[in-house]
Formats: C-alpha cells, structure tokens, sequence
C-alpha cells in the first residue's frame, strides 16, 4: 500500500504515520507528483492536481483532500476513474469562527482606530465604538462552521438566523430562513455572514436585489468562496452605501489583483484565504485521515467525510 502526500507535514506527524502503519509506504512531497502511477492513495491540498494526473495515477483509489472545498479539482475526470473522494470538513471550525469574531470585534470595538491612533502618535478617546450584544447575524450556511460561529455569537447576545436550502433547524440558530426566503430576513441582519462551498447552486447566488434588502449599515462577510458574489454587484453595494462594510476572506479571483478597488477601500477588510490557518491545521488533518486509513486497511472503502462528486462537496 503507497501512500503519496503532495505537502510536508512536520517530521513529528510523519513519525507518528510510520510509527502506526508500518505496513504503508508513505512518501511526503512538496508538490512532487512523480510517484503519482504507483500511489493507491493520494492525500492533497487539491489545487495541484489535474485531469493529468489523476489519468496517470493508474492504481489510484482514494483521494483525501486536506480542504473542505473541492472546486478547483478535475471533478469529472475522478467520477470516471470512480475514484473515493473525501475532504477534512469539520476541522476549519475552530479557527474560522475565531477568525469572524476577531474581525467583528475589532470592528466594533474600534481597534483599527486604536492602532492607528497608537502610530500616530495621538490620544483621541473618540473611538466611535459599539457591540454586539443585541445585534442579529444572518449566517448563510450553517453546517459544521456556521453553526460555530453561531454558538460564539449568542455567547456575545447575539441573535442568529441560520439560512439553508431546507429551512432545517441547526445548532446555535435561533430562527431559520431557506435560502429561497433570505429576502425576508436580510432587512433584519445587522450582519450577514456566509460560509457556503462553491457549487452550482451557490455560484452568484447573491445578487443586486440581496444587498438592497440587507440595512445601510451591514456587515458584510464572505467566508465560504469568492464566487458567491460578483465583484461588481458587492464594489457597487459599498460604493453606493447599499451596506455599510465588508469583511472579505475569499474572492472571485486569487490572489486578489492588484489593482482590484477593494484594496483602496476604506469599508473593506482583505483577508487573503487565511481565515482557516492554524498551527493545528496538519495535526487536526491527520486526525481525519489515520481513522480512515484504518478502516480502508480493514478493506472498508468508505471514509468519513465522503464528498459528493455530483454535488461538489
């Protein structure tokens, strides 16, 4: 049984590896796809791999994918090869719902201000600050990491409302609202938070007529995928006070341009894809994948955390 890592991870978490199945042959990469033909199961980030590859990786059986979303992956090409696909969902929770509420907090209570005050040199009390505590946030997508950042916002007296295809109650959501109905709860959102993958169906779903219901001074965050929004209809929602900030950690092209208008932008915060990162991230991986690798050595062939091909996560 080969294994192939096309990343590195740390000498420890490789030791560990080795250590519980010395029966695998596991090689730790750095992109390096020449042992691809002969690996049974590939363990990637997913942006490296192509069509190519996976057509060259001819005993190749199971994929693990280090990431939740698996958009940028040759989706067809892993169907017709029926090759087992699964991601790591569940293990971003922690840090990015951390990440939203670093962001919000420092939002209201004015730390950009404070530290540029501190630069500055002045002693200005005029913060202009504000809470939580009463607000209400609307979380597009309320699965493993929108359900987190629900339980930490009603920790702050915040009220939430999970928005679904369904309508189905999730944890820490006070109310629920289908994705069909969001019209109805964005006037209500003092925040509207979204964590949903790239699909077919999330694709542009937020349009002109979204951010003209949603109050003059909403913020806006955008944690899931970059194409949940055109960038003109969001540059247009911000210029013309449609809404008043956004905190944006994806975008509809990466690494953002350099010229893109966000980056001149006063009610606009860049964060570039880093939302998920942690020391942790490897570990909390590998913590997904040993289980699994366990059962598929005991010849059961469906690991947890199965992605959907058709769906797209």
């Amino acid at each position: 049984m080969e294994v192939l890592f096309t990343f590195t991870p740390r000498e420890v978490h490789q030791q560990k590896l080795i250590t519980e199945f010395p029966e695998v042959n596991f090689h730790f990469t750095n992109k390096d796809k020449t042992r691809l033909p002969s690996a049974d199961i590939l363990v990637t980030y997913g942006e490296d791999i192509s069509s190519e590859d996976i057509n060259s990786a001819n005993k190749l059986k199971w994929i693990m994918v280090a990431s939740a979303g698996v958009e940028k992956m040759p989706l067809e090409t892993m169907k017709e090869r029926n090759i087992v696909v699964s991601n790591v969902k569940g293990i971003h929770k922690t840090p990015m719902a951390e990440s939203v509420m670093a962001h919000l907090l420092a939002l209201k209570r004015s730390l950009p201000y404070l530290y540029e005050s501190q630069r500055n040199n002045e002693w200005n009390r005029k913060t202009g600050s504000s809470e939580l505590f009463g607000s209400t946030a609307l979380i597009i997508g309320p699965g493993a990491i929108g359900s987190e950042i629900g339980r930490l916002l009603q920790a702050f007296g915040v009220q939430t409302i999970g928005c679904n295809r369904s309508g189905d109650a999730a944890d820490y959501m006070n109310d629920m609202v289908t994705i069909a109905d969001v019209l109805t709860a964005l006037p209500k959102a003092d925040i509207v938070i979204s964590v949903v993958p790239s699909t077919k169906e999330t694709k542009h779903m937020l349009k002109k007529e979204h951010f003209d219901a949603m109050k003059n001074d909403a913020i806006f965050m955008n944690f899931g995928r970059g194409d949940l929004v055109e960038d003109k209809i969001l540059v247009d929602a911000l210029q013309n006070g449609a809404i008043g900030f956004a905190v944006l950690d994806v975008f509809e092209q990466e690494p953002l341009p350099l010229d893109h208008p966000y980056w001149k932008m006063k009610n606009v915060v860049i964060s570039p894809h880093v939302s998920s990162h942690s020391e942790k991230y490897v570990e909390r991986t590998l913590e997904v994948f040993a289980p699994n690798l366990r059962k598929w050595l005991a010849q059961d062939a469906n690991p947890t955390n199965l992605v959907n091909l058709e769906k797209g996560y």
